[in-house]
């Protein structure tokens, strides 16, 4: 069992990396130079929300180190807006505009295929079910983890 978790857990950790690498082979494809698969997930995780940046990464929306670099990279391309809080002028607010709707919907689009050709290689839902209910349990129990110390 203990091997088990630990491949899990090391798992985990290359299929988010070869995720980003799938969004930026589909910006790619798309035409989208001047975007990485980080930043087309941020803009995905965004989506029609008008959020503080504090919130993206309290949310876990966004995973990286360097949050700010990226906002300001995004909003320099034109991909969001952003505007300080009407009720806490220390707070800023990102958007996206109508260019950064197209990644997302690009993204979308990208989601909706994987999962359909993942179904259909994988020849039954049920066990991709199992799989999500089985890794949101471990969610749960590394935040209980980090907030009360103790499993």
């Amino acid at each position: 069992m203990t091997r088990d978790y630990l491949e899990l857990t090391r798992l985990i950790e290359r299929l988010h990396r070869r995720y980003l690498d799938v969004l930026r082979t589909e910006l790619k494809r798309a035409g989208v130079r001047d975007l990485n698969g980080v930043q087309a997930l941020l803009l995905a995780n965004i989506g029609e929300e008008e959020i503080a940046i504090r919130d993206l990464v309290e949310r876990g929306y966004y995973q990286g180190s360097n949050v700010s670099y990226n906002i300001r990279k995004l909003t320099d391309l034109g991909y969001l807006e952003q505007e300080r809080a009407p009720h806490d002028k220390r707070s800023v607010l990102v958007r996206l505009t109508d260019k950064g709707k197209g990644v997302v919907e690009l993204v979308a689009e990208s989601e909706v295929r994987n999962a359909a050709a993942f179904t259909e290689k994988l020849d039954a839902g049920t066990a991709l079910g199992e799989a999500c209910d089985n890794l949101q349990k471990l969610e749960r129990m590394w935040a209980d983890y980090i907030r009360y110390g103790e499993l």
